[in-house]
């Protein structure tokens, strides 16, 4: 919690004010696929990194209008010493899904050189991730009425 809420949001904010008054900068901020999907095992680390994922989407907004740039990294498993903290050896994991910490990174200052808002490093597919955030906020879109939903009202 402390690094993946407490600094990143403090050096963010400490950040943004030069980057803002200068209207030029950029911040790069590193979530997880965990905090798109959360296993028994992963739920804190999860819940820390779906507040980066949360924290950086609603930076985007706020920096819209201006030449200050937030990319989002979102990368799937990726060889650190992480794992090792974590009790979790990369060893448990299949080589096959594990990316190489420099393939993540050059993944990443590609997806940024091509203006990406969200990176993430390991999908092929970019329509996946655009299926998936339309579906977001169409469900956030629904969510915004003052009546129950129908299931939820006395027969």
């Amino acid at each position: 919690m402390a690094l993946n809420i407490t600094a990143l949001t403090r050096l963010t904010r400490a950040a943004l004010p030069a980057f803002l008054s200068r209207n030029a900068g950029a911040i790069i901020n590193i979530a997880s696929v965990m905090a798109l999907h959360s296993l028994p095992i992963t739920s804190l680390y999860s819940g820390t990194k779906g507040y980066v994922v949360n924290f950086s989407r609603g930076l985007q907004e706020e920096l819209a209008g201006t030449s200050v740039r937030l990319q989002l990294v979102i990368p799937a498993a990726t060889a650190t010493e992480f794992y090792e903290f974590a009790g979790m050896p990369l060893s448990a994991f299949d080589p096959a899904v594990v990316m190489t910490a420099e393939d993540m990174v050059d993944a990443a200052l590609a997806g940024f050189d091509q203006g990406e808002a969200i990176t993430l490093p390991s999908v092929r597919d970019r329509a996946l991730w655009e299926t998936y955030d339309a579906a977001r906020v169409t469900l956030f879109a629904a969510t915004q009425t003052r009546e129950p939903a129908p299931r939820y009202r006395a027969a």
